[in-house]
């Protein structure tokens, strides 16, 4: 009888989700994509049985929440997983995007009680098809119904004069060549929110063209420590609003850009339910490849010569910011190899 008991033992046990309230949905709508976060196991549901759309089985298990991504923006009722969206014409016409993450028991009998998180993302209609995101700067971050109330924020990403972060810079930034070594303040921030909710930067780097994914890059944040000692982490995870500053440099060999985009990828983090602030940096090690969590806000910068004219710019506004650059090659090649 005790061989039969230890053998019981050793068989393998299927695991259940512990099934809780989740009555609730965050839902991220950034340019690129939109993201939304249903608390993991809601009623006992695991995520082999959440559909995006009833079509697919596409959840990730993220701590705390299950994921689901919709990457494809573009603006036609050819569908993603579901996805539909419609056109409103006006003076500001906007694309609606709709979609919902439903339960689907196969079983003969429904054990659950059944759950349908229907959400949805407004955009205005300027869509940058080139860069397959939309035009507008902003997220907008929406957590609906339920225990939580319904909050709306708006999540941005901008400049600011000083390290205070009291007085955020004008876009389009600009700086002027010979300022170029100077410090940037980054502050990206969510207003609406309750307190609850913080904001993680992830990963920040430095384009020449407005692609987030040009593989001619300059990383700044990576996996939410800096990349180097030109960078600097004020706050991450803590608060509604994350800081960080970076030298300014411009890419080597491209003097002809006049343009250069920083790409943050952030999420909102729920401080209830996850720890948000990341591990010290100094007990792990980065990750040239860190795995995406989140959506990506962009802003650009203008890069100008001494004798360019500034008309069109607020007076001073070319000592705001700075601008992603290199310094020399040799600089490029040594972080080449760090990051191999």
């Amino acid at each position: 009888m005790a061989f039969l008991g230890a053998l019981v033992m050793l068989l393998p046990v299927a695991w259940t989700c512990p099934a809780q309230k989740a009555d609730y949905v965050m839902v991220s709508c950034f340019p690129n994509a939109i993201i939304a976060n249903v608390p993991e196991c809601p009623y006992g549901w695991e995520i082999d049985q959440l559909s995006l759309g009833g079509v697919c089985y596409s959840g990730i298990h993220s701590p705390g929440y299950f994921r689901f991504i919709i990457p494809d923006l573009t603006p036609k009722n050819h569908s993603y997983c579901g996805t539909q969206s419609e056109y409103m014409p006006g003076k500001d016409p906007k694309y609606i995007f709709y979609n919902s993450i439903v339960s689907n028991d196969t079983s003969l009998t429904v054990r659950n009680q059944p759950v349908n998180y229907t959400f949805s993302c407004t955009y205005r209609a300027a869509y940058l098809v080139n860069n397959a995101v939309f035009s507008q700067r902003v997220a907008t971050v929406y957590v609906n119904n339920g225990s939580l109330g319904t909050f709306r924020s708006q999540l941005s990403m901008n400049a600011f004069t000083n390290s205070k972060f009291l007085y955020a810079k004008d876009a389009p930034y600009v700086i002027n060549t010979s300022e170029i070594g100077s410090e940037v303040f980054i502050g990206i921030e969510a207003k609406g929110l309750s307190n609850r909710f913080k904001v993680v930067i992830n990963n920040c780097w430095a384009t020449p063209s407005p692609y987030s994914t040009d593989r001619m890059r300059w990383s700044l944040v990576i996996s939410s420590c800096p990349s180097d000692n030109t960078v600097t982490i004020f706050e991450n995870g803590k608060d509604s609003r994350s800081m960080f500053k970076f030298n300014s440099f411009r890419f080597q060999r491209l003097e002809k850009v006049s343009t250069v985009w920083l790409h943050c990828e952030v999420h909102v983090c729920d401080g209830e339910r996850l720890v948000c602030q990341p591990s010290p940096c100094s007990a792990r090690s980065l990750s040239s490849e860190a795995e995406p969590s989140g959506g990506i806000l962009s802003a650009e910068f203008h890069v100008k010569g001494n004798g360019t004219s500034n008309k069109g710019h607020v007076p001073g506004a070319s000592l705001s910011v700075l601008l992603v650059v290199l310094i020399n090659s040799c600089c490029g090649l040594l972080h080449e190899l760090e990051m191999k």
